[in-house]
């Protein structure tokens, strides 16, 4: 997703009503905290904050990535800064004995901000500057300060990635962003090894894995959580569990089925991919004057179908004309896992309309391909990765939609009027599916658009002046082309996409499985009853819970 990126944190919100906002104190959380956590009250001090910290407003502020939900008028009540998974625990349980609500953070980017705002006073994690190994079935991890929001409690930095190179695996800690696992994962293979995820590198790993987490090879090696093998979990009764103690049901929810419904994921191991020393990268811009409706037209029935090894997503705005006017710009944007050499004839074969031409394309390293996919100069310093601050912060709002029938030339026309009336006008990004998407069952894991699936597409509108005004206008834009899309995606259900969060699709107000039903079959169709009654083996009081969580059953 371009340009819309965060921290890689995990955070876990402690929500209470306003009845309740004394009674905290009076329940004596720290105490609770401390007797669970085995740490000292001195120590407690410095993890707990409150609102009279002098970081409590930065802490806060520092990871929130959509300005549209950057507020502190939420009466929060304390900041968690955990740095051991123990802490985690100790969260958890004494929000149980305390009855306040638990929400689970694993990145600033999180579209409709549940992982960092609520209705009701909360209390939430934040960052912390110590470090300390801990022990989990022998292996040491080194747990850094986490990244925090003041709206919020979460791990920020249990970031460690460790690669296991003969093996082709890594366990990756949820607070990492995608740029760090990426960075960790070339650098200790030297290249040859890669990961099927996002093109933000300031993505949280573990909500992005935990929501399917689609990207540039994911027609190669599927999706981040099709390769995911084992994950380090804290349940809603305060347990560590992995795959083994967990359950494959709980392993199978956890991988693509939003995981903050069923607990807070610490760890993922994950299965690497193995990459070619030089991948093929091109940016082909149409315009409506240069032929992009029949170029767009074509390329809908021949991308799903393209050698496995070559990605190529289409990126649709409004520019500017020969004319001076308005008109439909197309960049055909891809990725190629092989030399340009090679690509040149491939293309020739099956897409000879594009007119690709060697002097199109640029052989660069996978690792750098993060920086070109995500619309950056390649030859950036790869330590850029590791920046989670890389990406300059607005206001934005997305949704999505799944394509199983190609668009006609015709419809493809009134789809760029529509897009070309107004004055706020944002982007659509098609991705294609086919290859390995198409191979992998829909119920392997929740994520249940693979076979038949031509296409995802994303819709984005980001602004930067504030104001209901500003946020009006824009909103009117997307759901203007959202809604003339109807016709020609997906239908009963309209299908969505989670790691696009839209509460637009239906949310949780009275908590009843028809409800959560209205949003959870357009993200998950036919695998939303076997989440539910997960969720109600796992967490049947349902401990864990949002404007769009599952209703246990």
């Amino acid at each position: 997703m371009p340009h819309l990126l965060t921290f890689a944190v995990v955070s876990l919100f402690f929500s209470v009503s306003s009845a309740r906002y004394n009674l905290i104190h009076e329940l004596n959380f720290d105490s609770c905290f401390s007797f669970h956590s085995k740490e000292s009250s001195t120590n407690v001090s410095t993890i707990l904050l409150d609102t009279h910290s002098p970081s409590f407003s930065s802490v806060f502020e520092s990871s929130i990535q959509n300005l549209r939900f950057n507020s502190t008028n939420q009466k929060l009540l304390y900041i968690i800064t955990p740095y051991l998974y123990e802490h985690v625990q100790a969260a958890i349980i004494c929000s149980k004995i305390h009855r306040l609500q638990v929400r689970i953070r694993s990145g600033g980017q999180y579209y409709e901000a549940l992982s960092y705002k609520a209705d009701v006073p909360f209390i939430c994690c934040a960052e912390a500057s110590n470090m300390k190994p801990i022990n989990y079935n022998g292996v040491f991890w080194l747990v850094v300060h986490l990244v925090t929001n003041p709206t919020s409690s979460y791990l920020v930095k249990l970031n460690k990635v460790k690669v296991n190179r003969g093996k082709r695996t890594a366990w990756v800690q949820s607070g990492a962003t995608l740029g760090e696992l990426y960075y960790h994962v070339a650098n200790e293979s030297r290249g040859k090894l890669g990961f099927t995820a996002g093109v933000c590198p300031t993505i949280g790993v573990g909500g992005h894995i935990s929501g399917g987490g689609q990207g540039v090879l994911m027609r190669k090696f599927g999706l981040s959580s099709d390769n995911a093998v084992d994950a380090i979990v804290v349940t809603a009764d305060g347990a560590v569990v992995d795959r083994q103690s967990m359950g494959e049901d709980l392993f199978w929810a956890i991988r693509g089925g939003g995981a903050a419904s069923f607990g807070v994921v610490l760890e993922w191991k994950i299965k690497l991919a193995p990459v070619p020393p030089k991948v093929t990268v091109f940016t082909i811009p149409r315009t409506l004057e240069q032929k992009a409706t029949k170029l767009v037209h074509r390329w809908q029935a021949i991308a799903p179908k393209f050698h496995k090894d070559l990605f190529i997503r289409v990126i649709l705005f409004v520019g500017k004309g020969s004319q001076g006017g308005k008109t439909i710009q197309a960049n055909f944007n891809a990725l190629f896992l092989g030399t340009t050499d090679q690509l040149v004839p491939l293309m020739q074969k099956s897409f000879p309309e594009l007119g690709l031409k060697p002097e199109d394309c640029k052989e660069i390293s996978w690792i750098q391909s993060i920086f070109y996919i995500n619309g950056e100069d390649p030859g950036q310093p790869l330590e850029l990765l590791l920046d989670r601050n890389h990406v300059q912060k607005g206001f934005f709002k997305a949704k999505s939609d799944f394509v199983t029938k190609p668009i006609s030339e015709k419809h493809l026309e009134a789809i760029w009027k529509v897009m070309q009336d107004g004055d706020a006008p944002g982007i659509m990004i098609w991705d294609p599916y086919g290859g390995q998407m198409a191979e992998i069952p829909e119920d392997f894991t929740p994520f249940p658009h693979r076979a038949g699936v031509l296409y995802n597409i994303q819709y984005v509108i980001k602004w930067f002046e504030g104001g209901a005004l500003a946020e009006k206008k824009h909103l009117e834009g997307i759901n203007r082309v959202y809604n003339f899309m109807a016709p020609f995606v997906t239908k009963n259900p309209r299908a969505a996409y989670i790691n696009y969060r839209d509460l637009d699709i239906g949310r949780n107000i009275k908590g009843t499985l028809e409800e959560a039903k209205v949003w959870g079959e357009k993200y998950f169709k036919r695998n939303f009853e076997r989440l539910a009654k997960i969720k109600g083996e796992v967490d049947y009081e349902n401990f864990f819970k949002s404007e769009q969580n599952f209703v246990p059953i």
